[in-house]
């Protein structure tokens, strides 16, 4: 009787539905399972071994039911249904195979019979708490992922996948996630059909089993992103280390890459926050030099730290001379592009195209544009042309289409003879390279491609750099590129971009005022205990390397303009961290001994430039003391504010303690309090990443 009421009760029980992450997890299982045991061969319908693929489930259902002391009794209801919910409940809270939905969903996706078997990524904890969905890749034999196509694939190559619909197992989703990415067959051979992957990328699930030989395998695809690993600049004692020396950098990559990040609802890997290049995205009204005979003019503010109630900051702003456009020199351009298979996106090769098509209408008539392109091999696409043929460069730039491996050195040698045989004396000489970073054919090393850079950059010609894509951006590269190259790096997400970078900014873009600039900061002991660099890892110099002019270092282009800040702890302040040196004293004598004229000085900004085409450095100097300070973050300039509201955000981002303890909120409202009249708009997106960063650090 009672267990008659047992089983009742159990008849009209729900078993308790799985969890997306359960779910998911052990859709990948079977997959696994499935190929791992051998079932993946080629077949039209079913698999080779005579039967059709089926679950789990109805493998353990169809026995049970055909068993003739179960078969149309009441018992075989009340028992076989609890227990087979039971066993799904505990296949997926242990991970292991349910269901192979898969190849259902990609049929849907497809609208036609699944001819690859794939596997789905579950749902992951992501790094800030939320789920975030994994994509799914599709990866060829390695020997084939970027070689030219022989023939014109038929349309199941070429289709999308849509993940979300794998996912989900909703053919509605297929259409609305990937309509907009999906692009016809190429029309011309050596062009490599690419698939979208969803963004962004989270943890990396187990791949399946290797696949059979010439058989295109469903796969996760690995993020192949690099950046330069650099450690945040440490508190450096002024006793014992009381000079500052770096590079100057007009790069805006990293602020791009950022956004893009955010947009897409994910916070930004720390190592692509790369903070001074955030603040040197912003334009800046500081004062400018009066004529081109000193090229630059420097302003320090002293304002306290709004994160740090015990130190202050010292905000060196440098503004480059605005050459006018009437007198801005003949330039030779070569445009240097990655037609690999990897560009194969809307984000790359198409965007790029749009993004050059700006810049080829911004340049006057006498400027000439070449055009090389690489992959597996360099190729000269346009010869030396007059923008006064225009029609002739932009249908050269319509005609580019992907396909190949990427063979970049050979194409950065092409480009600089390309660039040295049209060289314009007084006139600015620049290869433009544009790619998403795979240098996978010849010399790929950051080190081999630093020396092929550096050896041609002895010819007057300077280099510019731009980013296309996510997944496989290998910024670490365009770094090195840029920092030996005489150049600069900017990364292109959109084309509003391309027009701030290519258009607007073209005079500090193409037109160099000045190369080799570095700044030396020396404080002064009897009134400044400590400081901290914020920003410029990656640009840090030696002492001695300040007066060596055969050190490279950043250029700087027509009204360029650079901004440093020091946050600063003064002398007797309760936010000191190094204990004062036992055997000190001595070191410490010299400064008690000094000119009186300069014991008034906080500190003493040093810097040193070249004019293009000179080798010798000039030298400017600037003091800072009393005067330069400011009693309230309120009375501070307004420029100076907002750029300081830019460094907090990029710390924060960047996980630097010292701006634990300082809320988003407090970074927007400093920010709103000195937007100004933001004519571009660009403070305004600022605010609106802000406002995104917190939302997604609270998940």
């Amino acid at each position: 009787m009672t267990v008659d009421k047992e089983l009742e009760k159990l008849s009209h029980s729900t078993p308790p539905a799985a969890t997306p992450e359960a779910r998911a997890r052990a859709l990948t299982a079977a997959m696994q399972a499935f190929d791992t045991a051998g079932n993946n061969a080629l077949a039209p319908q079913g698999n080779a071994k005579g039967w059709r693929q089926s679950s789990i489930i109805n493998w353990i259902w169809s026995p049970a039911m055909n068993k003739k002391f179960l078969a149309g009794s009441a018992l075989a209801t009340l028992l076989v249904i609890p227990a087979a919910g039971y066993l799904a409940i505990e296949l997926t809270r242990n991970g292991l195979p349910i269901v192979d939905q898969t190849e259902i969903a990609g049929n849907l996706s497809r609208g036609e019979a699944s001819k690859q078997p794939v596997a789905v990524a579950p749902q992951i904890p992501a790094e800030n708490g939320t789920l975030a969905e994994q994509s799914v890749a599709v990866a060829q034999a390695p020997q084939d992922k970027e070689a030219p196509a022989l023939a014109k694939p038929d349309a199941s190559q070429t289709s999308e996948f849509d993940a979300n619909a794998a996912l989900t197992n909703r053919p509605e989703g297929s259409a609305a996630a990937l309509g907009a990415a999906k692009r016809a067959a190429p029309a011309a051979p050596g062009i490599v059909p690419q698939r979208q992957f969803a963004e962004p990328m989270a943890a990396i699930a187990p791949s399946p089993a290797p696949p059979a030989e010439g058989r295109v395998q469903m796969q996760l695809d690995p993020n192949r992103e690099r950046f330069a690993n650099a450690a945040a600049n440490p508190i450096k004692s002024v006793a014992t280390d009381p000079v500052s020396t770096f590079s100057a950098d007009v790069d805006s990559a990293s602020y791009a890459f950022v956004r893009r990040s955010l947009t897409g609802g994910a916070l930004p890997d720390p190592q692509s926050v790369r903070v001074e290049e955030m603040i040197n995205y912003f334009p800046y009204d500081w004062p400018g030099p009066d004529n081109a005979a000193q090229p630059f003019k420097a302003t320090v503010t002293v304002m306290p730290t709004p994160w740090n109630h015990d130190t202050e900051l010292m905000h060196v702003a440098i503004k480059g001379y605005d050459i006018a456009p009437a007198t801005t020199p003949h330039a030779n351009l070569v445009f240097l592009i990655d037609v690999s298979g990897s560009m194969d996106e809307p984000d790359k090769l198409p965007l790029l195209k749009s993004a050059f098509r700006l810049l080829v209408n911004r340049l006057k008539a006498d400027d000439s544009v070449s055009i090389v392109t690489y992959a597996g091999n360099a190729g000269t696409v346009l010869t030396p042309t007059r923008v006064a043929e225009k029609s002739k460069i932009l249908s050269a730039i319509d005609k580019l289409e992907p396909g190949g491996s990427t063979g970049g050195a050979e194409g950065i040698e092409a480009a600089y003879d390309l660039a040295k045989q049209g060289f314009v004396k007084d006139g600015v000489n620049r290869v433009m390279l544009a790619t998403d970073g795979d240098f996978n054919v010849g010399p790929s090393s950051d080190e081999d491609l630093k020396r092929i850079i550096e050896e041609r950059r002895r010819d007057g010609i300077f280099l510019t750099v731009l980013g296309f894509g996510r997944g496989n951006l290998n910024d670490s590269l365009m770094q090195t590129l840029a920092q030996n190259g005489n150049g600069s790096a900017a990364y292109i997400d959109t084309l509003a971009e391309a027009q701030k970078t290519l258009v607007e900014e073209a005079g500090s873009t193409l037109f160099p005022i000045a190369s080799d600039v570095k700044f030396q900061v020396e404080f002064n002991p009897e009134r400044i205990a400590e400081y901290r660099l914020i920003g410029y890892e990656t640009r840090a110099l030696k002492r001695e390397d300040f007066n060596n002019d055969r050190v490279d270092a950043g250029d700087i282009g027509s009204g360029h303009s650079v901004t440093a800040i020091y946050e600063i702890t003064p002398k007797g302040s309760p936010a000191v961290m190094n204990d004062d040196l036992r055997y000190g004293a001595a070191d410490r004598a010299p400064a008690a001994n000094a000119d009186t004229a300069h014991q008034g000085e906080l500190a003493f900004v040093k810097m040193r430039y070249k004019r293009p085409g000179e080798d010798k450095s000039a030298l400017i100097t600037t003091p800072v003391n009393d005067g330069n300070a400011v009693a309230a973050v309120d009375a501070a300039p307004q420029d100076v504010r907002f750029s300081v509201a830019v460094a907090a955000f990029g710390q924060k981002l960047s996980r630097i303690a010292a701006v634990d303890s300082y809320s988003y909120q407090a970074i927007a409202d400093l920010a709103a309090a000195s937007r100004g009249a933001d004519t571009f708009g660009y403070r305004s997106d600022f605010l609106s990443l802000v406002r995104l960063a917190d939302g997604l650090s609270q998940r």
